[in-house]
C-alpha cells in the first residue's frame, strides 16, 4: 500500500492537480483503503465525506477519525487534527484516489462496459460467458450480481460506489482475472462512480424513456450514457453501438471510427450485421456478417427473443478486435446459460409456460410481450406493476403496451416505496382502458397472490409473464425492505400443486 505523499504525487501527475492538503503530517501515513462508509473505517483508511441526497458524509467524520481514519477527503475544512484532502468534487476524487491506492487495477485487466436502457445485464453476461469460454477468468459488476473471480454476491445497485469498484477490481486482479465486464448505469455515470476506471471496450445497446424522474429529459439521459465513451476509455479503445437505434446512430456519429455498428436488417449494411434464420422458444439461429470476412458466421443462441439477438450482436461486435477466431465466439454462445430474471422460463408439467423478466419500462415490456405473443399457443397472461418514486408517465404506457398484446392482465405492486400501490395500479389501468383492445384486467396488490391467481387460471398452452422485478429478492414498501422473490413464488406454487418444471 502507498504512502499519502506518494498517492498525492501520483494524483497530480495523472490528473494535472491534486487535492489541497491541510494538517499534512511529518510522517505521511500508509494508506490501506479508501471508503465512504464510516462503518468500514480501520486504521489506515481515507474516509470520503460524500454528500448524498439524504445524508452528508461530513456528519460521520468524527466517528471515522475515532476509528482510526488517517485522512479525510472533504469539500469543507473540518476541526479535526488529521490530514484533510480538500476538493471541490468528493465523488470524482474518491474514485481517482481509490484507483491509485489500490494500484490502478483497471490497467491490469481487459475492461469492458455496457450501457443503454435495455439489454445491459444479458449483454454483460454474454461477454463474460464468451471470455470465460476462452479461458479468461472474468469479473462482473451488474444489476444481478457482483463477482470478483472468487466470490459472487447479490448486487446492491447496478453500478457500485467508486471506492467499492476499485477495491473489487483489485480483488479481481488478485484472484487471477484477466478481464472485467461492467454494467454502466446512467446514475453511476452521472454520479462519477466510474472515476478511476478506464475501459478497453464499451457497448451501447439502445435508449428509451427511463429514469426521467432523475434526468428530466431524454437528452440529459443520453448525455449521461455518452460519458462512458467520452470520459472513461483507454487509448486505442474500441466500442460497439446499435445502429438500428436512433441514439445508437447518434453515438456512432459522435465517435467516428471508434465504434463498430451492429444491428439487424438493411440499416445494418456496415459493421456487424445479423440476419435471423429461425426463432423458436428454445432460441435463435442467426447468421452474422463480419467486417473483412467473406463467410458469414452461423450462431445458435439458446435464448429466445429478437432482442437477445441484438444483445449477442453487441457482444460479438465488441469482442471482435480481441478474439482472433470468431468461430470460438459462436461456439461459446451456443452454450449460453439463462440469465436470472431475463426471460427466465419454466415449462410446467401442466403445459403452462412461466416467464420471469426484469422488464419495467414500456419498451422492455413491449419487447418481452411481443416475443411471448409469438410463442404463445393460447392465452398470454401478464402480471406486473410499476415502482414508486419512478417516472410516472411510464405507468400509462405500460398499461397500453400490455393491453395491446395480452389476453389477461393482473396489475400488482412493484416496490411502491413511499407511494400508495393502489394509486400506481390505477394509473396503469388508465392506460389499459385507453387502449383500443381492453383485455380482462384485475388489480391484486399482493404480488404473491397476484402471481398465484394467474397460475391458477392458466391452462395448457398459456404463457404467464411475471415482469418488473426479475431476480430481485425483496419488495420495498414504505421504508421497509421485505424478503420476496418472483421465482420462489412460482416454484412454491408448482410444488404445492404437485407439478414439475424444467
Amino acid at each position: 500500500m502507498p504512502f499519502l505523499n506518494s498517492v498525492l504525487d501520483q494524483f497530480g501527475k495523472k490528473y494535472g492537480s491534486s487535492p489541497a492538503v491541510r494538517n499534512f503530517p511529518v510522517n505521511p501515513p500508509l494508506l490501506e483503503q479508501v471508503t465512504g462508509d464510516s462503518r468500514e473505517v480501520v486504521p489506515g483508511s481515507v474516509f470520503c465525506c460524500v454528500r448524498g441526497e439524504k445524508r452528508d458524509g461530513l456528519d460521520f467524520a468524527a466517528a471515522a477519525v475515532e476509528k482510526g481514519a488517517c485522512a479525510i477527503l472533504t469539500d469543507r475544512e473540518i476541526p479535526f487534527p488529521v490530514p484533510q484532502l480538500l476538493t471541490s468534487d468528493v465523488r470524482r476524487d474518491m474514485g481517482r484516489l481509490a484507483s491509485i491506492v489500490y494500484g490502478y487495477p483497471s490497467s491490469s485487466m481487459k475492461m469492458f462496459a455496457v450501457t443503454g436502457t435495455n439489454g445491459k445485464s444479458t449483454t454483460t453476461w454474454m461477454i463474460r460467458h464468451i471470455l470465460q469460454s476462452l479461458g479468461i477468468r472474468t469479473g462482473l459488476f451488474g444489476t444481478i450480481v457482483y463477482n470478483d473471480g472468487a466470490v459472487e454476491k447479490d448486487a446492491g445497485r447496478t453500478t457500485p460506489e467508486s471506492y467499492e469498484i476499485q477495491r473489487s477490481l483489485a480483488s479481481m486482479v488478485k484472484n487471477g482475472c484477466g478481464a472485467c465486464v461492467m454494467e454502466a448505469s446512467s446514475h453511476g455515470l452521472s454520479l462519477g462512480r466510474l472515476e478511476g476506471c478506464s475501459f478497453d471496450g464499451a457497448v451501447f445497446t439502445n435508449l428509451s424513456e427511463e429514469h426521467l424522474d432523475y434526468h428530466k429529459t431524454i437528452e440529459d439521459y443520453f448525455q449521461a450514457k455518452s460519458r462512458l465513451f467520452s470520459q472513461y476509455m483507454k487509448d486505442g479503445w474500441h466500442g460497439a453501438s446499435n445502429m438500428d437505434d436512433l441514439h445508437g446512430r447518434m453515438l456512432l456519429s459522435a465517435f467516428p471510427g471508434k465504434l463498430i455498428p451492429f444491428g439487424l436488417g438493411e440499416n445494418s449494411a456496415e459493421g456487424v450485421r445479423g440476419s435471423i434464420l429461425s426463432a423458436t422458444p428454445s432460441g435463435n439461429e442467426f447468421s452474422v456478417r463480419l467486417p473483412g470476412r467473406q463467410k458469414d458466421l452461423k450462431v445458435f443462441l439458446p435464448l429466445p427473443g429478437r432482442f437477445n439477438v441484438y444483445n449477442a450482436l453487441g457482444s460479438i461486435a465488441i469482442l471482435q478486435p480481441f478474439v482472433e477466431n470468431p468461430e470460438r465466439t459462436a461456439a461459446a454462445l451456443r452454450t449460453m446459460p439463462q440469465v436470472p430474471g431475463r426471460l427466465e422460463r419454466y415449462y410446467l408439467s401442466s403445459g403452462v409456460c412461466v416467464i420471469i423478466d426484469f422488464a419495467h419500462t414500456p419498451a422492455a415490456l413491449g419487447n418481452v410481450l411481443s416475443e411471448l405473443r409469438n410463442m404463445c399457443a393460447c392465452r398470454l397472461f401478464a402480471v406486473f406493476g410499476h415502482g414508486g418514486e419512478r417516472f410516472q408517465p411510464n405507468r400509462h404506457s405500460l398499461g397500453m403496451t400490455a393491453a395491446r398484446l395480452c389476453d389477461r392482465i393482473i396489475v400488482t405492486m412493484d416496490n411502491p416505496r413511499s407511494e400508495d400501490p393502489g394509486d400506481i395500479a390505477d394509473q396503469i389501468c388508465e392506460g389499459i382502458r385507453s387502449s383500443e383492445r381492453e383485455p380482462e384486467t384485475e388489480i391484486i396488490l399482493d404480488r404473491k397472490a397476484a402471481i398465484r391467481r394467474a397460475l391458477d387460471e392458466a391452462r395448457a398452452g398459456d404463457v404467464v409473464a411475471v415482469t418488473g422485478k426479475g431476480p430481485e429478492k425483496y419488495l420495498i414498501i414504505g421504508n421497509q425492505t421485505i424478503p420476496y422473490s418472483d421465482r420462489e413464488t412460482v416454484l412454491d406454487w408448482v410444488q404445492e400443486r404437485g407439478l414439475t418444471w424444467e
